[in-house]
Parts: structure tokens; C-alpha cells; sequence
């Protein structure tokens, strides 16, 4: 596992200035965190989407969501853990509950070691900028500025006083996401052209350093910034763009062209990053590098017990089982007997055997820039 890993590790040697310039900040990581504040979309939420839409809930509500982890639906857009379920387990925390179980705070003390306001759906940038790029995003309205705003609205009710808030956030681990994904997606499957979503990515970008910049000034002292995922292994983008040319995917079944934009997208918010760091030399902002931490799953599967790397394990049909006009749990689906031995859960978002191996990429450190091994305060 080592050696697949090795991938990540030699990234790190390209950025081995950026070690000496967080010297200072990166030799507190050796410490366990109270809390974890959970920012983004359908890869980090616990159940706010589901609860938002109680009225019309969807298929996260129903099995067979959750069942290998949970033995129930929990909300999760996978079967059972996320990658920050796998952060809070190593860190010996509660997993982390959604934000709008309890909105209004009734008993705030269970968001004291940590809140979720991560939803399905959620983007950088608001819907209404994005409806003017003729982006339309029917899924919710909870962009991350709508997100930071709750946390704001929600920490007097954590802490008595200002530096009490400080000191709260100061001792959180602070998850960004991913979010900004989302703009992206849509605007590929919506037909939007290259050149405004290649102008998109600075725009996502600036979102979210403007984010962590509120965040620092609130207090924050460390930051995990995910990058996105290989979106031309995901079976619902196999499926859409799905061609005759050969020539269009990598030796393992991959679309070339938006794993390529993945990747630049990943550089930009990497330079990004490198820039916050040298402004704050005492925080510690970490690039989580999603990309890379899964692609061992495609790179060699079997090494890691899957089967299936590019079908999803709850779907519809077709040679990626997925019906892009039915969703994982609609009347119609089916789910895989095995989802240990399948890389994808529902065609969009990865099973909790998956999450397992790339989490396990990112919390020992082989995955992150700089490098960040997390503590284990689990008891």
C-alpha cells in the first residue's frame, strides 16, 4: 500500500520549500482537535439535505444508504462512512452531526465537538452569480458564503464571549469541502461552454480563500482545503459523455479530458493555497489531495479488494449501471450484493470501502501539503 501511495509522496518533494516556510505552523499538528467544522457538499454531508427536504425527501433517506456502516440511511450519499466520519474517528471524535438537525439550537451543546453544515448539491459560488453564467442549480440554495454565514450565526450560542470563539475555532479542524465541484458538473452536463467554465475556476478558487481568510480572522488556526476528485472515473460522467473514440479515455477507462481539467483545477487551488500560506505563515493550511489519494483505487483495485472500479455498485443499467434518469434507490435500481469490492456507490460519489483507503492516503499525511500526519486521539 506503501508504494501505491507513492504517487502522493512525490508530490511532496516537488513542494519541499513549502515544509521549511510552515515549519512553525505544521510542528503543532501533533495535537488532537476539539472539534471539527465541516464546510461542503454531497461529499461531506451528514444529513442536512435530507432534512431540509423532509417534505420531499430523497433517495439518501432510503435504503440501501447506509446500510454496510449504519445498517440504515443516515442521509450520507454513500453506504456508509464519508471521508470526514474516517477524520473525526481518528481524531477520537463524535462523527459529525449535520447542522440543521438543529437549527435552532436547542440543544447546542452537541455541535460543541462538531457541526456539519456541508449539503448535497452546494457550491462555492451562489446560485444567483451562477445563473448568470446559465448555471442553474435546482438542488439546494446552501452556497459555502450561505454556509460560513450559519457558522457565524451559530458560534455565540458555542461560546460566551469573542475570545472564547477564538479559542473554540483555534482548536478545530476546519474541513472545506470539497465544495466547488458542483459548478463544474453542472456546467458540463448543462452544455455550458469552456471558456466560462475555465473562467469559473478562479471564481470557485477565490470563494473559498476569501472563506478561509473570515474563518482566521474568526480564529481558525488549521485548515484541511480538498481538491477534487478524478471526475472522468465517475460512472453518472462515463455515462453522459460516454464515446466511440477510443482515443477519449486513459488505460483504465478514465475520460481523459476531464480528469485533465480535474487536474487543473487541482494546480490552480494548490497555488492558491501556497500563496495563504506565505501571508500565514502560523496557520496551517493543508491541501488534501483527493485526486491522488484515489487514484490507487484505479491504479491497482485488487490490491485493495475491489472488483469493480468504474461500475457503480447501486444503480440502473448500462455498462456503468447508471440510469441518468433514475438515482441510486428509486424504484427500478438495485444495489450490488458486495459494496467493499466496488470503488463507486450510486455513480457520483465513492462507497465506504473507498473512503476508507483514500482516507487513510490523507490522515497519514502521504496525501496532504504540506505534509500533515493527523494524530490518532481515538480512545
Amino acid at each position: 500500500m506503501a508504494s501505491l501511495y507513492s504517487l502522493c509522496l512525490s508530490k511532496q518533494q516537488l513542494f519541499g520549500i513549502l515544509l521549511i516556510l510552515t515549519f512553525f505552523s505544521s510542528s503543532s499538528a501533533k495535537r488532537c482537535y476539539r472539534s471539527i467544522i465541516s464546510f461542503g457538499d454531497s461529499l461531506a454531508d451528514t444529513g442536512n439535505w435530507v432534512i431540509l427536504l423532509q417534505q420531499n425527501k430523497p433517495t439518501p433517506a432510503f435504503p440501501p444508504f447506509g446500510g454496510t456502516y449504519f445498517n440504515r440511511p443516515t442521509g450520507r450519499c454513500c453506504d456508509g462512512r464519508l471521508i470526514v466520519d474516517f477524520f473525526a474517528q481518528k481524531l477520537g471524535l463524535p462523527l459529525v452531526p449535520p447542522y440543521f438537525r438543529d437549527a435552532n439550537c436547542s440543544n447546542c451543546r452537541k455541535f460543541q465537538k462538531g457541526v456539519n453544515f456541508a449539503v448535497v448539491g452546494a457550491t462555492a459560488l451562489d446560485n444567483a452569480y451562477l445563473a448568470r453564467k446559465g448555471i442553474i442549480n435546482e438542488l439546494t440554495n446552501v452556497s459555502l458564503g450561505v454556509q460560513l454565514g450559519l457558522l457565524k450565526t451559530l458560534l455565540p450560542s458555542l461560546c460566551s464571549s469573542s475570545s472564547a470563539c477564538n479559542e473554540f475555532l483555534n482548536n478545530s479542524l476546519i474541513l472545506m469541502g470539497e465544495i466547488g465541484g458542483n459548478e463544474f458538473n453542472l456546467a458540463f452536463i448543462q452544455g455550458i461552454s469552456s471558456e466560462v467554465i475555465g473562467g469559473l475556476v478562479p471564481e470557485v478558487i477565490k470563494a473559498i480563500s476569501a472563506a478561509i481568510e473570515e474563518l482566521i480572522e474568526l480564529g481558525a488556526m488549521t485548515f484541511v482545503v480538498p481538491g477534487t476528485i478524478p471526475l472522468g472515473c465517475l460512472p453518472v460522467l462515463l455515462t453522459r459523455f460516454r464515446t466511440s473514440n477510443k482515443q477519449a479515455y486513459d488505460r483504465y477507462g478514465c475520460l481523459i479530458w476531464l480528469n485533465d481539467f480535474a487536474h487543473y483545477y487541482n494546480e490552480y487551488l494548490k497555488k492558491e493555497l501556497e500563496s495563504m500560506r506565505r501571508l500565514h505563515p502560523r496557520i496551517n493550511i493543508i491541501y488534501a489531495d483527493y485526486y491522488q489519494a484515489s487514484m490507487p483505487l484505479y491504479l491497482s483495485p485488487r490490491s485493495f479488494g475491489f472488483k469493480s472500479t468504474l461500475t457503480a455498485c447501486c444503480g440502473g443499467e448500462g455498462p456503468y449501471n447508471v440510469n441518468v434518469t433514475l438515482s441510486c434507490g428509486d424504484p427500478g435500481t438495485k444495489s450490488c450484493d458486495d459494496p467493499s469490492s466496488y470503488v463507486n456507490w450510486d455513480g457520483a460519489h465513492f462507497t465506504d470501502e473507498a473512503h476508507r483507503v483514500i482516507s487513510n492516503g490523507l490522515l497519514d499525511g502521504s496525501c496532504t501539503i504540506p505534509r500533515f500526519e493527523f494524530p490518532s486521539c481515538a480512545s
